[in-house]
């Protein structure tokens, strides 16, 4: 795995287990991947799990998006990405990419909250955990150079922010 500090990266080969009934990756799977590496991001910046426990605080989805491209396959060797796109007060909206010989085979994001783990509440995100992660926004030289940038398809909204205020 390598990092940045704003956009992580880390391999995948795709095991049997992964595999669907299509001969495919099944659509579990790139949400677990987005899980693990959203620890492995935080845990590279200095915030593994055992840190927010000491504090009482954990990261928990309010939502999650994926857009499927192409499918993944058995044995093959999966580039992932992340990186914090966005802070809200008591928010983060974190994107993910999935790629294979650099085209991109899926794209996501989630919203993720900051709770307190006494009360079960969201609450303000502490300045030690803004200051440990830099915001990559979508018009990111990096994000780009790497064809991580996005490029929104048609619909009735390009981000999960957007679409959460059409449901509103």
């Amino acid at each position: 795995m390598t990092t940045t500090g704003r956009i992580f990266h880390t391999s995948r080969v795709v095991g049997p287990e992964s595999i669907d009934a299509l001969g495919h990756v099944n659509n579990r799977e790139y949400l677990r991947w987005m899980e693990e590496i959203a620890v492995e991001h935080s845990a590279a910046q200095g915030w593994p799990m055992e840190r927010y426990f000491v504090d009482r605080t954990a990261w928990v989805a309010a939502s999650h998006v994926l857009e499927y491209f192409r499918p993944a396959l058995v044995d093959e060797t999966l580039d992932v990405y992340t990186w914090i796109a966005r802070w809200d007060a008591r928010d983060c909206l974190r994107r993910y990419a999935v790629m294979r010989g650099g085209r991109i085979l899926a794209r996501g994001e989630t919203i993720w909250t900051f709770v307190d783990l006494d009360s079960g509440r969201a609450r303000a995100i502490p300045d030690t955990v803004l200051e440990s992660f830099a915001t990559v926004g979508d018009d990111d030289e990096q994000l780009r150079a790497l064809r991580l940038a996005r490029r929104e398809r048609g619909g009735p909204a390009g981000s999960v922010a957007e679409r959460r205020t059409l449901l509103a």
